[in-house]
Parts: structure tokens; C-alpha cells; sequence
């Protein structure tokens, strides 16, 4: 059962066709050694014969040379099965020659006797001149075109590429025209260098073709002299035509293949085959027809010209002139069409689907990071991406909008850069099969490499090659790959810029996923007491100062419960984060230990207290400008020091204090965090560590 099933596997559809390549070229190798008997050898150099001209005919009706892309191949493989016939046919001439022309089949005796007339001298010269033809006429230009067209499209690939990108970034195509084309310009360099190592094989066939007919000759002569006791005449007779069959049966096909592989390099691409080409392009004129008409008609009166031929032919030509002329004459059938069809499409204004949508988040990637995107190559980063919209939505509390990635030629080959609404918000640069080592500042050597930055935290980092990855480990350096370093980059900018990412959209969104659970919530929230507009700025507020947002029941109770007395955001926000302080405080200060905090002299948040009113609540509009470069500059120093300690970088303040403190410093030191006292759960101790203006 198991055997049964083993061979309906082997012999299915798919497995023959890829079992055919392998078995023909066994096939054509086995009969170099094995004997052939005459009849498999009519066979197969009909069968030569046969599929030269399907290849001619396939060059012919291809519209483009890479419709017809597998050619360098099909060139190497009749190559190779002519060589095996001459091998083959010359065993069986050899050794059976003496006994008559049919000695080695028909198809050998019909050339080698009927075509030249029997007579080895006419066939010696027709060989000859088919040779020539092939070598030095069809297969050296058709070389040269392979070769001029190969260094010409590779010159003019880059220009190709940019002008693929143009129209790209103009709207004209999309991203899967885009690939399309840039696959097939490559396709194209690659056909063309091909074909110019293709046409070497011709090339060669054709100088084994002289050699073996000479061989073959003088072998012949030999055996049938000395081994079989024939006269010279005799040997010669035999030997020589059943060689010149032979050639001359190996030589046309060859011929043919070169003819075919001068027809896909020499034509232009077009949406017409050769036969449209020519009928359009050769008798689309009729003055052209009519005056070789003419021509050859004035000709045909010379005395003593063959009169009769050329009339007759000026007569063909003249009539073909003239039926070319009536016919472009009469009007051009329209057939009917619907209304709509017949407005011309030039007349069409711009509307409104001309206007493409800017991306909230995008990628743009160099083209030897495509592998890291492209579905094709099952690229690492694709998955890594979902996982982190997925992990982004479990933290911060929303779902971002997806990642739009695309290639970009203008990029560096190893660039890539971030986009949030069309404005670049990020950019570096990965090498793959490299590792990233990152220096956390603990390291116990160097590593050679290329310095770099990491470029989602700023650290300092060498590009390494894989072999030195352990060795990097036991440095002590944080290895990570280029797929991680893009994703991790990628996850850094989306959380730094999670208010940026909450639209009006995402923030209904929510809302309609909360009403699931709590519709009588929701709908005694929005649109009763406040809009969507200032619930998204409230939890934009909370997301710019990194405090997420998974605990909605909360924000929309407190939010229920405030905004019958106010509509300010920024109120609305700092109740909101008191009714969160203990998830604040756990989100700073994760388990159940000391809130180690920074905090301000007294005096100090007087003066501060006052700035605030005198500014009229314009930030840090009243500080004065003396006293604010001192707190920015004493703050970074001591926040620096509490994240060198190993404690995060928290900052105490007054409740009235807390909004414009945390915008005044936050831009100075992004990583400081400012919460009010109202925000510290009853459950927590406090433990000051520095006093800021002390």
C-alpha cells in the first residue's frame, strides 16, 4: 500500500514536470554512449528537426523577449542534443557504413543523397555554406546584439528604477505595478547576459559541426578500406555522403535555432509578434508598394531582362498597392457602444479619488532590506510588526493604526525610515546577516566592526559579523539582530508617540468597543455630557505623559462624574489621574516598594505658585527667564544621577504645580516624570531622594 502510494506520488502531475528536465538530459547524455539503432535515430532527428522549428516559430510570436526567457536554456539543450546525434550517428556510420547509404536510416540517406543529388562534392559545399551562414552570419549578430543589449540595459537600469519610483510617488501605479516592473528590468539585464553565453554554444556547435564532418570523412575512408576491403572510390562514396547526411541533418535545425535566437534579440518590444511587425511596419505604406511597382515594371522593359518575370511580379505588387490604398481609404468601422464608453477618457477632470490618504504610520525600507518586509521571502519583520500592534493595544490600551510599508529607491540600500502622517519621525539604517552589539556601558573590550548608534535609545553600538556574535555576549554587549533592530526602533516611536496615534477615529473606536461591556455607560458619557473631541484630549493628555489607557471604566466614570461642572480638558485630565494614581504609582514603581521621588524646596514652589498665577496659566510664560534655565538645568543633573542609581527619574509636586512643571521640564528631560501628591495612593510610602533648589 505504502509502494502504491510512493508511486502515484512520484507520477503525479507535478512531479513529472519537474522530473522532465532531469530525464531529458539523462536521455540525451545516454545516447552518446548507448547504440542507437537506425530507427530511433529517424526518430529523434525528426524530432530535432521538429522542435527547431516550434522554438523559431515560439521567437516569432513572443511580443517581448522575456516572453520567451527560458530560450539560453532551450539554446543549451538542442545544442547539446545535436552533439549527442553526431556522436550517436557517427557510431552507427562507422560501423555499418559500408554496407550502403541507408546504413545509418532515412532521414540520413534522404539528406545526404536525394538533397544534393548523391554526389559528395555538391553536398561537401552545401555544408560548408550552411556552416558559414550559421557562424559567421546569424549566430556572431545575433551574439552582438545580445551583448550590446545586455551592456545597454544594465546602463540604463538605474534610470529605469528612478523612473519607476517617480510614478509611484506621483500616483500613476501601485506598489505591485512597481515590483512588477523593477522584476522585470532585472529579468531583462539577466535574459540578455544570457543570451550573449547562449550564443556562444551556437557557436561552438557550428566549429564541431566542420571538425566532426572531417573526422567522420577520414574515418570513414579507414574503415572502409582497411576493414572492409573497399576501393577508395567505394569508402569514398559511402562514407563521405552518409557524413554529409549527417551534418547536413544536424546543421538545418541549427540553423533554424540561431535564426530563432537572432529574431527574440534583434526585435523591439512591442504589443505586436514579428508576423504584425512586419505586415504593419513593410506594407503599411501603399506609396511605398507602388513605387516598387513602378520600378520593377520599368526594369521588365530593358531588352534582354527576363521581361516576363519582372511584369508579372510588378503586376503582383502593383495590385497588392492598390488594394492597400482602397482599403485605407474607406472609413474605419465603429461598432456601437454604450453612452458612457463614447465620452474620450482625456476629457475626465480630477476628482476627488485622485486624492490618496496620508499613511498614520509608515515604513519605508532600502532595497537589500526588502527581504525583511516581503511576503514572498516570508519576511521576519511582517510578523514582528502584528506582535507589536498586538503587544501596543494590550499595554497602552487602544489599537494603533497598521504599519503601510513600501520600498524606497531614494532610501540608502540599507535605510529605512519611519513616517507618522506623512512627516519622517525616525530613520536608520540594518544590514542583514550582521548583528547590532549594543553598549550598555559595561563592556569588558572592543569589537571589531562599524560604529553606529542604536537607533531607538541613542547608545552607542558596532555592526559585527555573525561569527563574532558570541564573543560579543561574553563582552558583555546586548547582540540583536537587523529585523529586531528595526522592530524595536519601530515599537519605540509608536509608544513615544501614542497621543499622535489616538484620532478621533481610534478614539470612537474605543468607545464603541467599551459600549460592548457598558453601553449604559457610554451612552450617559458621549455625546450627553461630553463630545468625542474632549475625550480624545483628555486621553491624549494622559498618553503624552506616558499613563495608558487600559483602564477606560475608570476615566469614563470620573469623566461622568466631572464634566457636569467643568469641560476643560486639562481639569477633566488631572482628575482622571488621580482617580488612576494607583496604577500610575505601579506603573513607576512596579510591586509594592518605597516611591523613591525627586521634590522642589518650599520656597521654591512659592515662587513658582505665583509665576503660574501671574502668567495667567501660559505655562512657564511667568517664570523668570533666570530662574527657569537654574530649575532645567538642576533637574536634568538630578534626574540624571536618580537613573544612574538605578531609580527612575519621578518628580513631586503640589497638585496646582503638577501640569505646568511636567510641560516646562519635560522637553529638557524627556524621561522625567511628574505626578502630584493628590496622585500618590495612602498605601504607598515616600522616600525623598533630592531636593531640587535646596
Amino acid at each position: 500500500m505504502a509502494a502504491t502510494l510512493g508511486m502515484q506520488t512520484l507520477f503525479s502531475r507535478g512531479n513529472l514536470q519537474q522530473l522532465a528536465a532531469p530525464l531529458l538530459i539523462v536521455m540525451i547524455l545516454a545516447m552518446m554512449v548507448l547504440p542507437l539503432p537506425p530507427f530511433l535515430l529517424d526518430l529523434f532527428f525528426t524530432f530535432n528537426i521538429a522542435l527547431s522549428i516550434m522554438v523559431m516559430l515560439v521567437a516569432m510570436y513572443a511580443m517581448k523577449p522575456l516572453d520567451f526567457s527560458v530560450f539560453p536554456t532551450i539554446l543549451l539543450v538542442t545544442t547539446l542534443m545535436r552533439l549527442s546525434l553526431n556522436v550517436a550517428s557517427t557510431r552507427v556510420v562507422l560501423l555499418e557504413g559500408h554496407t550502403g547509404p541507408d546504413a545509418a536510416g532515412k532521414v540520413i540517406e534522404a539528406f545526404g543523397h536525394f538533397l544534393v543529388g548523391g554526389n559528395y562534392a555538391v553536398g561537401l559545399v552545401v555544408f560548408v555554406i550552411l556552416v558559414v551562414i550559421n557562424f559567421v552570419v546569424i549566430t556572431k549578430g545575433a551574439g552582438r546584439i545580445a551583448e550590446v543589449s545586455a551592456r545597454f540595459t544594465l546602463d540604463a537600469m538605474p534610470g529605469k528604477q528612478m523612473a519607476i519610483d517617480a510614478d509611484l510617488n506621483a500616483g500613476l501605479i501601485g506598489e505591485d505595478e512597481a515590483r512588477k516592473r523593477r522584476t522585470a528590468i532585472s529579468q531583462e539585464a539577466d535574459f540578455f547576459g544570457s543570451m550573449d553565453g547562449a550564443s556562444k554554444f551556437v557557436r561552438g556547435d557550428a566549429i564541431a559541426g566542420i571538425l566532426i564532418l572531417f573526422i567522420n570523412i577520414i574515418g570513414g575512408l579507414i574503415v572502409g578500406m582497411l576493414q572492409h576491403d573497399l576501393s577508395f572510390a567505394q569508402a569514398a562514396a559511402n562514407y563521405t555522403l552518409l557524413t554529409i547526411g549527417d551534418g547536413l541533418v544536424a546543421q538545418i535545425p541549427a540553423l533554424i535555432i540561431s535564426t530563432a535566437a537572432g529574431l527574440v534579440v534583434s526585435r523591439v518590444t512591442t504589443d505586436e509578434d514579428i508576423g504584425q511587425q512586419v505586415s504593419s511596419q513593410m506594407f503599411g505604406n501603399p506609396s511605398v508598394i507602388l513605387l516598387t511597382a513602378f520600378i520593377i515594371g520599368v526594369l521588365g522593359l530593358i531588352p534582354g531582362m527576363p521581361n516576363l518575370i519582372f511584369l508579372l511580379l510588378a503586376a503582383a505588387i502593383g495590385g497588392l498597392g492598390w488594394w492597400l490604398l482602397k482599403r485605407q481609404a474607406e472609413p474605419p468601422v465603429v461598432e456601437a457602444q454604450p453612452a458612457e464608453q463614447l465620452v474620450p477618457q482625456e476629457t475626465q477632470d480630477a476628482s476627488w479619488s485622485d486624492v490618496a490618504p496620508v499613511d498614520v504610520l509608515g515604513l519605508e525600507v532600502g532595497y537589500r532590506l526588502i527581504p525583511l518586509v516581503d511576503k514572498g521571502q516570508d519576511g521576519e519583520l511582517l510578523k514582528r510588526i502584528r506582535g507589536l500592534r498586538k503587544k501596543f493595544a494590550q499595554e497602552i490600551g487602544f489599537l494603533c493604526a497598521p504599519v503601510h510599508i513600501r520600498d524606497n529607491l531614494e532610501l540608502k540600500p540599507n535605510a529605512y525610515r519611519l513616517t507618522l502622517k506623512g512627516v519622517d519621525i525616525g530613520a536608520g539604517e540594518a544590514y542583514l546577516g550582521m548583528f547590532m552589539a549594543i553598549n550598555p556601558g559595561r563592556v569588558a573590550g572592543q569589537l571589531p566592526g562599524t560604529p553606529t548608534t542604536d537607533p531607538a535609545f541613542g547608545l552607542p553600538a558596532i555592526w559585527i559579523e555573525a561569527n563574532l556574535r558570541e564573543q560579543a555576549q561574553a563582552l558583555g554587549y546586548t547582540v540583536v539582530d537587523a529585523g529586531t533592530v528595526v522592530a524595536t526602533h519601530i515599537n519605540h516611536v509608536i509608544l513615544s508617540h501614542a497621543a499622535d496615534l489616538l484620532g478621533r477615529q481610534e478614539t470612537q473606536a474605543l468607545l464603541d468597543h467599551i459600549a460592548k461591556d457598558a453601553p449604559k455607560l457610554i451612552e450617559d458619557l458621549v455625546p450627553k455630557l461630553l463630545s468625542v473631541s474632549i475625550v480624545q484630549r483628555v486621553l491624549q493628555s494622559l498618553l503624552e505623559e506616558g499613563v495608558n489607557i487600559r483602564d477606560m471604566h475608570t476615566i469614563i466614570e470620573t469623566l461622568a462624574e466631572y464634566a457636569p461642572r467643568t469641560q476643560d480638558p486639562l481639569e477633566l485630565t488631572t482628575q482622571v489621574r488621580i482617580a488612576l494614581g494607583r496604577a500610575i504609582a505601579q506603573q513607576l514603581f512596579p510591586g509594592n516598594t518605597d516611591m523613591t521621588v525627586m521634590t522642589i524646596e518650599p520656597g521654591l514652589e512659592r515662587i513658582l505658585g505665583q509665576a503660574m498665577q501671574t502668567g495667567n496659566d501660559a505655562g512657564a510664560g511667568g517664570i523668570e527667564p533666570g530662574l527657569a534655565d537654574t530649575l532645567l538645568r538642576e533637574t536634568a543633573a538630578t534626574a540624571q544621577r536618580q537613573e544612574e542609581s538605578g531609580m527612575p527619574a519621578v518628580l513631586l509636586v503640589p497638585n496646582h504645580l503638577r501640569w505646568l512643571l511636567s510641560r516646562f521640564l519635560r522637553r529638557a528631560v524627556p524621561t522625567l516624570k511628574v505626578i502630584s501628591n493628590a496622585e500618590v495612593p495612602d498605601s504607598r510610602t515616600i522616600r525623598i531622594t533630592a531636593i531640587i533648589g535646596a
